[in-house]
């Protein structure tokens, strides 16, 4: 069976490096970190009191104040980046057919801060319920995908997608394969996630998960580094316009690159950790690049799930030396979660329009924070560490992983 070719032709992003595509690309390049103490909450008496937010983000700037309002504030991020997206896209009513186009979204989490809020609020009450009647349709993790449909009048497949930090690549893949298939024209994809409140970062906290390093939080965020402590928790969204190519030279859109394949596993290890020998990791490439048709020796390059975990980075770093072979060494490789932190549910997306601005521009993003070798990593591998790095990037593999096992992985190649 002989797939339809599917490539890229709009981005759209908010990230804590900026809030656009090309203020995040720049932000990346330049190895600029997106951590700094957290002024979404009180954070005094945590044990992390640090974050990578979305900075200068007024949502009224793009809603209206009562539509706002109406939308937790991941709804509102994937809002914003599904616009700057459409209109990068160049999706007009005159040249789609909005029968023929679908939202796929993923996050991890969804409206924890309006849940957060609604609890707290009637728990100081007299328990009588006197909860906001927005309270249900802002917390479910579909909104997002159901107000983007709503808001461009997209009727095609929409839903939403959660597999943890994995959602957004999961989507991604879903995306793919609805094209694929014949089921839509174009699938507004991607992810979003708001999670930096007390029960976000408390919850993580209480698991042990992040960073602490609140001396120095722009340094906090360090994979691949012998003293990393745990991953720091960002936010955001991305969206991508996922196009049929005959659909999208027939239009006369802009194309950004061809998305070749994509691939999900399962560790079946553990709630939390990852295999130790990155089995489902190692497996996961091995099959996005089945997908995608291509050879071990024809990627360029990695943009690794690298959250600056003691086990995870190890993990991951293991498969795919098993993977790669002596191609490894070829690689670059590189993890801008240094920068972004570890934006959960929209860590996929985020991850992927990086891989896609590689492949436009032959740049690989750094791994910042590199102080310490780890004696336990192989110190002949390219992490691409602290300064870009200019080479060819062909081909280039986004890895992301999830809480529960789950493992997705998603290629992009230089359109032609």
């Amino acid at each position: 069976m002989e797939f339809k070719r599917i490539v890229v032709t709009g981005m759209g992003a908010l990230t804590p490096l900026g809030n656009t595509v090309d203020d995040y690309w720049n932000g990346l390049i330049n190895g600029v970190s997106g951590a700094a103490p957290i002024t979404l909450f009180d954070a005094s008496k945590f044990r992390t009191r640090f974050a990578c937010e979305v900075k200068h983000f007024d949502p009224t700037q793009f809603l209206d104040k009562k539509e706002a309002r109406k939308v937790d504030r991941f709804t509102q991020f994937a809002l914003v980046a599904s616009d700057q997206a459409v209109k990068d896209a160049g999706l007009t009513k005159e040249n789609i057919n909005p029968d023929r186009i679908g939202v796929v979204l993923g996050s991890g989490i969804g409206g924890l801060i309006t849940f957060q809020h609604e609890v707290m609020d009637f728990a100081k009450g007299d328990g009588t319920p006197r909860f906001n009647p927005f309270f249900i349709p802002k917390m479910i993790l579909d909104i997002a995908a159901g107000q983007i449909s709503m808001r461009h009048n997209l009727r095609g497949p929409n839903y939403s997608v959660v597999s943890a930090c994995a959602s957004s690549t999961n989507a991604m893949i879903d995306a793919i394969n609805l094209i694929r298939l014949g089921k839509a024209d174009i699938i507004v994809t991607g992810g979003s996630e708001a999670v930096i409140s007390e029960a976000g970062v408390g919850g993580f906290n209480a698991m042990k998960a992040m960073s602490e390093r609140n001396d120095d939080p722009t340094t906090a965020s360090r994979p691949y580094d012998k003293d990393r402590d745990g991953f720091v928790m960002g936010e955001g969204a991305g969206v991508l316009i996922f196009e049929e190519l005959e659909h999208a030279k027939k239009r006369g859109a802009r194309i950004y690159c061809e998305v070749i394949g994509g691939g999900a596993t399962a560790d079946a290890h553990h709630i939390t950790a990852p295999h130790p020998e990155g089995l489902g990791a190692k497996n996961v490439m091995i099959e996005a690049m089945k997908d995608a048709h291509i050879r071990p020796e024809d990627v360029d390059y990695i943009n690794t799930h690298g959250t600056s975990t003691p086990l995870g980075d190890i993990a991951e770093t293991k498969a795919i030396l098993e993977v790669f072979g002596a191609h490894a060494y070829e690689l670059n490789i590189s993890s801008t979660k240094s920068m972004t932190g570890h934006c959960l549910g929209a860590a996929g997306v985020i991850e992927a329009i990086a891989c896609i601005k590689s492949v436009i521009h032959n740049i690989v993003p750094p791994t910042i924070n590199h102080f310490t070798d780890d004696p336990e990593l192989d110190p002949k591998l390219n992490f691409t560490f602290n300064k870009a790095q200019e080479r060819t990037i062909n081909v280039a593999l986004s890895n992301t992983f999830g809480f529960g096992g789950h493992n997705a992985c998603v290629i992009v190649k230089k359109y032609s």
